[in-house]
């Protein structure tokens, strides 16, 4: 027993402490969240009685104050007056009362403003997040301290949807869990108050917020790669959104025609979940020889490969379920690769007095990605048969554009660098 725990700690990542308990704090508030990501529409629907269409809309809203809250949120993060700390802070208490917002909410109205305030307490949170751990690393560290945090966040909402799966077959008490969810934000609060010191250094020239948001957003490197990051989480949410209603309704099945069973697709997903948890830091080490563009690109030809498979499983004779086992993997591959390449990259783009405003510019892909998405799909799988199958055949050939997006960025990434060592050699 000694002698695995000696070569497990040889073998994760050599962090500061900080880092340890910012991705300690983040899975136990994850598995608060997983407690009703899953649960939220049936209790509000069958429960409390608002119509589909109405739990919809609420859910949402979340995305638009989300936007607020990362423009708001990367501004914080670098101000000297509230710094990543205080940012974080403030998002933490505006994630657990907006629980309690919805362990009390009875009609539409109060369903809408606790879901407005879960997306600006989460809007305000990644962007400072992001930049405290990239000020807590190396440049050499940060793929797999992203990893870390990443790998906390897929765990603990796992955990959380598990555990809230137990707790509604025992309780029934679906109030419940939006409150255990603020607890788990005040827990979270308590450890930042406690744990967490300020990482921000202050800038002897401080940048105006919105001089700040001038300068990120006429950036080329910035934008070209905010367009390709746009296309890596639509992917993304392409997995959880579309995928498993197209398992549902198009994928073979020699029992019943069309359509897997529940208990098959939750089976496959769980498998891609573990997968993905169980890679994370292998692969995140493993890109750390590569330039954070290469691995990228390596992301996107995973992704492409992956919905090449997930079309063959709906439309093979035969073997429909081992191409969808075998189209997760390679999916689960993409991820692990794709999700902390890129907040390096975007890291290593920014001006240090920036990182905030940085980050939060690649937040806000991940809030149009997710916009984008879930439409796109649900549209493609209304679609009669091809055309919906066709779908991932279309998803597979669009990361052509990605990787050609990546190389432009790759080029003006090195190009930055040239200049940035031919400056350091004129001042010295």
């Amino acid at each position: 027993m000694k002698i695995f725990q000696k070569r497990l700690l040889a073998w994760l990542p050599r962090l500061v402490y900080q880092v340890w308990i910012l991705a300690s704090g983040r899975l136990l508030s994850q598995m608060g969240s997983g407690f009703t990501l899953f649960y939220a529409p049936i209790f509000f629907t069958d429960g409390v009685g608002l119509s589909r269409t109405a739990v919809g809309l609420g859910l949402g809203s979340a995305a638009i104050s989300g936007v607020v809250g990362r423009l708001l949120g990367g501004s914080f993060a670098d101000s000297a007056y509230w710094g990543r700390r205080r940012t974080l802070l403030l998002s933490a208490i505006i994630s657990a009362i907006a629980s309690f917002v919805l362990a009390i909410a009875n009609d539409f109205p109060i369903f809408v403003l606790g879901n407005l305030l879960m997306g600006l307490g989460i809007g305000f949170y990644w962007p400072a997040n992001e930049a405290a751990v990239a000020d807590l690393t190396q440049p050499e560290q940060r793929n797999e301290a992203y990893a870390i945090t990443r790998l906390a966040d897929t765990v603990g909402l796992g955990l959380g949807v598990v555990l809230a799966g137990w707790f509604i077959s025992v309780t029934g008490a679906y109030r419940m869990l939006f409150v255990i969810d603020g607890i788990s934000f005040l827990i979270f609060f308590a450890v930042i108050y406690w744990a967490i010191s300020e990482t921000l250094r202050s800038s002897e020239y401080p940048i105006r917020s919105l001089n700040g948001w001038w300068m990120a957003l006429t950036d080329r490197a910035l934008l070209v790669y905010a367009l390709v990051n746009v296309l890596l989480t639509t992917y993304l949410i392409q997995v959880s959104s579309t995928m498993p209603l197209y398992f549902s309704d198009f994928v073979p099945n020699r029992a019943a025609g069309i359509g897997l069973p529940n208990g098959v697709i939750s089976g496959l997903f769980t498998w891609h979940i573990v997968l993905s948890v169980v890679l994370q830091i292998p692969i995140a080490r493993w890109l750390n020889r590569l330039s954070r563009a290469q691995a990228l690109t390596i992301s996107s030809g995973f992704w492409g490969i992956g919905f090449a498979m997930i079309w063959l499983a709906g439309v093979m004779p035969i073997g429909n379920l081992l191409w969808a086992i075998v189209g997760l993997a390679v999916l689960a591959i993409a991820t692990a690769a794709y999700m902390p390449a890129a907040s390096s990259l975007v890291v290593e783009l920014a001006p240090e007095s920036l990182r905030g405003i940085y980050l939060g510019v690649n937040s806000q892909c991940w809030a149009i990605g997710y916009f984008i998405g879930p439409p796109l799909g649900g549209w493609a799988l209304d679609q009669p048969r091809p055309w919906a199958d066709l779908f991932w055949l279309g998803m597979a050939a669009s990361v052509g554009a990605a990787i050609l997006i990546l190389q432009v960025l790759r080029r003006l990434v090195v190009e930055r660098q040239t200049l940035a060592r031919e400056e350091q050699r004129a001042e010295g």
